[in-house]
């Protein structure tokens, strides 16, 4: 698992600086591959700070995240900033949702580990595995919806349309204002799930499965 992590740090680090300097090449050069080029390319820089940040927090905060959640968070990542946003793959249908599938079952993971965190080990290993899995459940789908009132923010505030609820300069009415918002939460919500059954499972078959969460020192 551990060099999984590596490799996808390598290739986020090594695929944004690539991006950085080609597209930002081109772009002086007056021949941008992409609309909006220099905000695409703010967008990959902060992507690829954001892929090394775990690496300061862990030795500022003197501990380590767990292994799987470091996994799911680079590739997360790959697919969200530097394909998704960068080389604009979120014009591929359903990109998004499964991101949003994706992002739901690692935050929901990141849940566990701080429910891990707080709680004392004894008490932990009493902790019933279908209260984890709800926390779980609740905790991936509560940030889902925390996502959401930023994307409404940022449309107000901004004039962005991250909710799609303009198809080109048109406004959507009914419904159809709707779909993209509720697609993504129904998302966040499977993504949750799919990580709170997971872990119910586990969790009934072994518990010490929960160290698969836990952060260590």
């Amino acid at each position: 698992m551990q060099t999984i992590y590596r490799l996808l740090t390598g290739i986020n680090t090594l695929g944004s600086a690539a991006y950085l300097v080609i597209c930002g090449s081109l772009m002086v050069m007056g021949q941008s591959p992409f609309t909006g080029q220099a905000m695409l390319l703010v967008q990959v820089g902060v992507g690829l700070l954001l892929g090394l940040a775990p690496i300061v927090i862990e030795r500022l905060g003197h501990f380590r995240f767990p292994i799987i959640l470091l996994v799911l968070f680079e590739a997360f990542i790959i697919g969200s900033v530097l394909l998704g946003t960068g080389l604009q793959c979120y014009g591929i249908p359903y990109w998004d949702k499964f991101l949003h599938l994706f992002s739901a079952a690692m935050l929901a993971g990141l849940g566990l580990a701080i429910f891990a965190a707080l709680t004392p080990q004894a008490q932990l290993r009493q902790t019933k595995p279908l209260l984890l899995a709800l926390f779980a459940l609740a905790f991936g789908t509560l940030l889902g919806v925390c996502w959401e009132f930023y994307e409404f923010t940022g449309d107000g505030l901004l004039g962005l349309n991250m909710q799609r609820y303009m198809q080109g300069h048109t406004l959507l009415a009914g419904r159809a204002a709707l779909m993209d918002t509720m697609g993504d939460l129904l998302a966040d919500v499977l993504g949750s799930a799919a990580l709170a059954v997971t872990a119910y499972f586990g969790l009934r078959r072994d518990p010490a499965w929960l160290t698969t969460f836990e952060f260590r020192r």
